[in-house]
């Protein structure tokens, strides 16, 4: 399949182009260029490859939590492109993208170890997501949620877990029962298209795909909603 994953869910903006199992990406730190750069990347990718967007045979992005402003920009691009091309969206989760990027790793989570994915949502919350592996791919434990830090709970099992993303910084806000259970933390971690990618292919091969009227952002927070571009 020709796949093309955006990410602008944080303040990393990345764009991948899964093609069968080649994979190109590219990625960059920009909190503020999202809009500036997401376009080009995707061009890049495209002319890398002599492939036209038309050859898509789905888009897929990050669809949250996360920034708000972020979501907005890749969801406003996938249905843009889902529209103009007629072919599917494949929405995913941001916070499973980084539990993704930590199992991939060889030797970062013992065997049976669950990965604990926090993000910084500001207003004094997180967003968290529980994962185990499942054949090599992040398995949600529990519903995603946003919370104060002091409100975390991790699930009984499994009994040892690895943790990653922003929301580690507020580790110290945190229960210490669920402190104790975390052997290690990498606050540095942030959503990449690549993860998409590869989570996307999953999700296609079990047939989980939207329309491009239906592709809409994650936020977990009840009060924010999302409207599509006029005239879409």
């Amino acid at each position: 399949m020709n796949l093309l994953a955006l990410d602008t869910s944080s303040e990393g903006c990345s764009a991948a182009l899964l093609l069968d199992d080649q994979l190109t990406d590219r990625f960059s730190i920009a909190p503020r260029g999202h809009t500036r750069l997401l376009m080009p990347m995707i061009r890049e990718l495209l002319a890398e490859q002599n492939l036209t967007a038309s050859a898509l045979d789905a888009v897929a992005f990050a669809c949250g939590p996360g920034s708000f402003t972020g979501l907005r920009i890749a969801t406003g691009v996938v249905q843009g492109l889902a529209f103009g091309l007629d072919i599917p969206v494949i929405p995913v989760s941001s916070l499973a993208t980084v539990a993704a990027q930590v199992m991939a790793e060889p030797g970062l989570v013992d065997p049976g170890a669950g990965v604990a994915i926090a993000f910084d949502a500001r207003m004094g919350e997180v967003y968290w997501g529980c994962f185990r592996s499942r054949q090599g791919f992040p398995e949600l434990v529990a519903p995603e949620r946003v919370c104060a830090p002091g409100d975390l709970v991790l699930p009984d099992s499994p009994a040892r877990w690895v943790g990653a993303g922003s929301g580690w910084l507020l580790q110290e806000r945190m229960p210490e029962e669920l402190a104790v259970r975390i052997q290690r933390a990498d606050p540095g971690r942030v959503p990449r298209a690549r993860e998409v990618a590869l989570l996307a292919r999953e999700a296609w091969n079990r047939g989980e795909t939207v329309s491009a009227e239906k592709a809409m952002p994650i936020y977990l927070r009840d009060e924010v909603t999302w409207k599509k571009l006029p005239g879409r």
